[in-house]
Formats: structure tokens, C-alpha cells, sequence
């Protein structure tokens, strides 16, 4: 029987040989890094420049605030899964398109079922509004944005998982606005105390 790092890496390997949209005008899949073992995924909307060129995910100033925030909470690499809707850049950082999303979202879902994690960090707004939705695209925008619902720790039935969601900023977003700092802090406070109080089901 494969491991999950195994697993994971067969995935991507698919991933690769598929014909998905995006991958044309792309560098690198951008496929996940971090602990295949994990029992937390953070998941972001796309890969940006630098993320293309390395083809690893949050490795920009994004992935810097990131690891910085993670660190504050007693974080690591060694603790997380993190990757993205997408695992492919749209060209200039543009928002996905819906059919984009539909075509990329089955692999983050293998993903997810390999992984089993008990909570789920999603960072941004479409990231948030494709877990709300229930992995229904159609329904993202009908879901509300990230404003509102950062913070708000709720229980998914997700493909079978049961699923801690916590919606969190995008961390590029504090690079825009600092005053999000404070807001990002408290809400990585409420997913330690998920983890370390063992309140993850």
C-alpha cells in the first residue's frame, strides 16, 4: 500500500500529463509542499511569479508573511500541507475564470482525500467561497466573502471528511494593507487553539 507521500506524488505525476487550462501559458505546476501527514491544509487561489518560476507554492512575499505567521502561532513547514485551488499561475495574476476552477479543483479535492486533514485554512476569498459553496463552483458567488467570515471556525462534510474550516485572509493581502496584520494574528490564534486544545472533531 502507497504511503501518502507516495499517493500525493502520483497525483501530481497526473496532474503533469494533464491537459488542464492555464498549464500553456504557465512555467511550473504548482502542485503542494509541506507534510503529506499533516492534520492541517492551508489552500490558497494560484501560484504567483516567483511560485511559477519554482514551481512551489507561497514562496513570494506571500509565502514569507506566511511563514512568518505560522512561526508566531509555533508553526512550521513540518506541521501544514499547503497548495492552491489552481496549480497553474493565471497569466498576470489575473482572477481564475469559472471553468478554470472547475477544471482545476478535482486534483485539490484527491488531495484533500490523501491528506484527511482535520482543518482547513483557507486563504482568501475564493479559496473560502469554494469550501462554503460545498466544492460547488457554480455557487461560489453567491457565498459570502472573506470580510466576513475570517475567523469563523465551521464543520464540513467535505467529500466524506469531516472538516474544520477557518476562512483567513489571503496573506498577500497584508502586503496591501497592513492593518490586516492584527486581524490575520488573532485569527492564527483561533487555529492553535484548535489544534492544541484537541478540538478537532
Amino acid at each position: 500500500m502507497l504511503s501518502k507521500k507516495e499517493m500525493l506524488s502520483k497525483i501530481e505525476e497526473d496532474c503533469r500529463k494533464a491537459g488542464l487550462p492555464l498549464k500553456e501559458g504557465a512555467i511550473n505546476l504548482v502542485f503542494g509542499k509541506g507534510n503529506p501527514e499533516a492534520d492541517i491544509m492551508f489552500i490558497g487561489e494560484a501560484a504567483g511569479h516567483n511560485e511559477d518560476v519554482q514551481g512551489i507554492p507561497f514562496v513570494g512575499a506571500a509565502g514569507k508573511n506566511l511563514d512568518i505567521l505560522l512561526e508566531k502561532v509555533g508553526l512550521t513547514l513540518n506541521d501544514v500541507y499547503i497548495t492552491n485551488i489552481l496549480k497553474y499561475r493565471p497569466p498576470e495574476n489575473r482572477d481564475p475564470l469559472q471553468d478554470e476552477i472547475k477544471a482545476h479543483t478535482p486534483w485539490l479535492i484527491e488531495q484533500i482525500k490523501q491528506i484527511k486533514p482535520k482543518v482547513i485554512c483557507s486563504l482568501g476569498n475564493y479559496a473560502t467561497k469554494f469550501f462554503l459553496a460545498d466544492g460547488d463552483v457554480e455557487k461560489m458567488d453567491s457565498m459570502q466573502g472573506i470580510t466576513l467570515v475570517h475567523g469563523k471556525v465551521r464543520m464540513l462534510d467535505f467529500h466524506g471528511l469531516k472538516i474544520k474550516l477557518i476562512p483567513l485572509f489571503h496573506p498577500a493581502a497584508i502586503i496591501y494593507n497592513r492593518n490586516l496584520t492584527g486581524m490575520w494574528e488573532k485569527d492564527m490564534n483561533i487555529v492553535k487553539s484548535e489544534i492544541t486544545q484537541k478540538k478537532l472533531f
